[in-house]
């Protein structure tokens, strides 16, 4: 991602964010389709996840919906919505990377299937690449303008 887009960052910040709630809620489909045989315990937390990421991208899509109507420049209580919206996509997404971990560890299905492990340590990676991006912006000039930076570093 760029940095570069002026005043136009939250609507650039809230693009990614609904972009990266979509691709992980697709990968928890394509873990499910992936291992037909996976445990039911897992099963059930993919479809939560699914859930959860999708109510994620919808309130970033309603954010990228009011941020498109307002006026520039952007208010600072709206920002800081934003950043607020940013750094609990952040924190879910870190809290599916661990839940990948602790699924690559502990099913059996995924174990047994080599591709599984290579798909899941894809995943992981793309994830870690949105984490990195939130962290970017959250630490940046964008964080420090609107207090996030302080509270951010210490969480990630």
């Amino acid at each position: 991602m760029q940095f570069v887009y002026g005043p136009k960052m939250p609507l650039r910040i809230l693009d990614e964010a609904e972009f990266w709630k979509r691709q992980e809620a697709e990968h928890t489909v394509v873990i499910r389709e992936l291992v037909p045989n996976l445990e039911p315990r897992f099963v059930d937390a993919l479809r939560a996840w699914e859930d959860a990421f999708a109510q994620t991208e919808g309130v970033v899509r309603r954010y990228l919906e009011t941020v498109i109507r307002l006026k520039h420049p952007i208010p600072p209580a709206v920002w800081r919505q934003v950043l607020a919206l940013v750094d609990f996509a952040l924190r879910q997404s870190k809290q599916f990377v661990a839940f990948l971990g602790r699924l690559s560890m502990e099913s059996e299905a995924i174990r047994a299937l080599p591709v599984a492990i290579v798909v899941l340590n894809h995943i992981r990676r793309e994830s870690e690449y949105f984490i990195g991006i939130a962290q970017t912006i959250l630490v940046g000039k964008w964080g420090r303008r609107y207090g996030f930076a302080h509270r951010s570093s210490s969480q990630v």
